[in-house]
């Protein structure tokens, strides 16, 4: 299919700044395979549910990913130059792929200090060496610290990776520690936040559970991918980042016996469909599963695993909002955001939700 219909137009005053306050209060747009949309608020989930439903979670933990700072001097008296870099794929103990601004100043063998010196109390500065250089402007940086020591130094210094239609209009502030992290966040390794699962609150999820709807979590590190135009004309020709994730024994069986008693699986957020689908096999059975994932789901895509899918309204022309017209069909969607759009709904990482049906029902496990 042509990327460009995946297009729409949408007023830059819809794109939301700051998070539903509670957040259970942001607003939800039913969205069935036929017939009315409905306007409701997040907090009417356990109305809209039934018992026997089970939630699918993404447990993933955002690291404040974001390091400003600057390139030392390559020679004594030399110029230093400021910069920052975000951390996109940890790739050991010490070294991190990163996304550095602008990366056209640095050369391989650069020494970056981030933050200034006597920030943290047990840290004096947080160096690193740009190792290698990529033909996408990412680069490899070799940190002077590794391990747990690494991971309380970027607890310190960095700030969360807030995308780029929010970091655009706004600076992150200590706020967006609190506001870009679930309630229910475990796993650290994301560099984006799963967005859907931001809604959740403690007495939503008492709530649900009273009304007999369970939650299991799964995990998958969200990339900074995820923002990424698709600059490819056709579908077929985008490569898909790929993330890590991870669906436990106990977990796939809890699943697959919500199925077998009639449940229904409602994935919280495009991540958690994403794993899912990635773990179930060709008879809709939902297996424990580690690794990567680069699954890419367009129309036409035969939905394995997951009945409704509870999803935040995603950018034109992205591979999120090609999900959504895959597991709603895309006039449908193109309805549904239509319909957003006039009722001035907030779109985005923290704007509201929407809660689609499956169009053609998935699989059961055989």
């Amino acid at each position: 299919m042509r990327v460009e219909d995946f297009d729409f137009e949408l007023p830059e005053e819809l794109i939301a700044l700051r998070p539903a306050r509670p957040r259970d209060a942001a607003r939800l747009l039913c969205v069935p395979p036929a017939g009315a949309l409905k306007d409701r608020h997040v907090r009417d989930l356990p109305g809209l549910l039934r018992p026997g439903d089970l939630l699918l979670l993404n447990d993933t933990a955002v690291i404040p990913a974001r390091l400003s700072g600057r390139r030392l001097a390559r020679e004594e008296g030399g110029a230093e130059a400021r910069m920052e870099a975000t951390l996109i794929e940890r790739l050991d103990e010490a070294r991190w792929l990163a996304l550095a601004k602008p990366g056209r100043k640095l050369a391989v063998g650069d020494r970056l200090r981030f933050g200034g010196e006597g920030e943290a109390c047990f840290l004096e500065m947080l160096d690193a060496r740009v190792e290698a250089k990529g033909e996408g402007g990412e680069v490899t940086l070799s940190f002077a610290f590794q391990g747990p020591f690494l991971d309380d130094a970027i607890r310190e210094r960095g700030t969360m990776p807030l995308p780029p239609y929010i970091a655009g209009r706004r600076a992150p502030d200590a706020q967006d520690r609190s506001d870009y992290q679930t309630v229910f966040a475990a796993r650290e390794g994301a560099v984006a936040a799963p967005t859907a699962g931001l809604h959740f609150t403690e007495e939503l999820f008492a709530a649900l559970e009273e009304k007999g709807i369970e939650k299991r979590f799964v995990t998958l590190h969200v990339g900074a991918g995820t923002f990424l135009p698709v600059k490819a004309e056709t579908t077929e020709s985008h490569v898909m980042h790929a993330e890590w994730g991870e669906v436990s024994e106990a977990t796939a069986e809890a699943i697959n016996a919500a199925r077998r008693r009639g449940g229904r699986l409602v994935a919280i957020g495009t991540t958690a469909l994403r794993i899912l689908e990635s773990a179930a096999d060709a008879n809709g059975r939902v297996h424990a599963f580690s690794g990567k994932t680069d699954i890419f789901i367009t129309p036409g895509y035969r939905f394995k695993a997951v009945d409704l899918l509870f999803t935040n309204f995603h950018l034109p022309r992205s591979t999120l909002f090609m999900l959504v017209a895959a597991f709603s069909g895309l006039e449908r969607m193109r309805a549904a955001y239509a319909h957003a759009i006039a009722e001035r709904y907030r779109f985005y990482s923290y704007g509201d939700a929407c809660l689609l049906e499956l169009a053609v029902p998935a699989m059961r496990p055989r």
